[in-house]
């Protein structure tokens, strides 16, 4: 895929979110939907959640335009958490699939935008350690020579 594509994708899921963070903020009904006090004390939670939850989404959303990619690994991660949480919310409170299909959704794409930016030093911990060859030297050890 295209640098620029790329570029776009990471912007466009950063107004998304950062849309999101701002209608977790706002007093009254959004254009989108109900308020979010009003949906967050329905969903059992305290309704001043709903700053904690827009909080870190807007904070992943900058993370996500920071053309890093320790940067948009966090952003992807932290969004991967709250929209667990999201999810998991949508699935207890039986709210039907109309309602509820964004989370799930976009939550398989910061998946895949978390392992796209995982780490290059941190590869290290998921590859299998491999076999020493016939040409690799292997250490010696002192207390095992007779």
């Amino acid at each position: 895929m295209s640098k620029r594509l790329m570029t776009g994708l990471y912007w466009f899921l950063a107004f998304e979110f950062a849309l999101g963070a701002v209608t977790k903020y706002w007093p009254g009904d959004t254009v989108f939907s109900s308020a979010y006090s009003v949906k967050f004390a329905e969903w059992g939670y305290p309704s001043w959640m709903r700053f904690v939850v827009g909080a870190l989404e807007g904070a992943a959303a900058v993370l996500l335009v920071i053309p890093d990619k320790r940067t948009r690994f966090l952003g992807a991660t932290t969004l991967m958490f709250v929209l667990t949480g999201a999810v998991t919310t949508h699935i207890v409170n039986h709210d039907p699939a109309v309602e509820s299909w964004a989370a799930p959704t976009h939550l398989v794409i910061m998946g895949v935008l978390a392992l796209a930016n995982w780490p290059a030093d941190w590869r290290d911990l998921l590859r299998t350690p491999a076999a020493p060859t016939a040409g690799t030297p292997r250490p010696s050890n002192e207390m095992t020579r007779p």
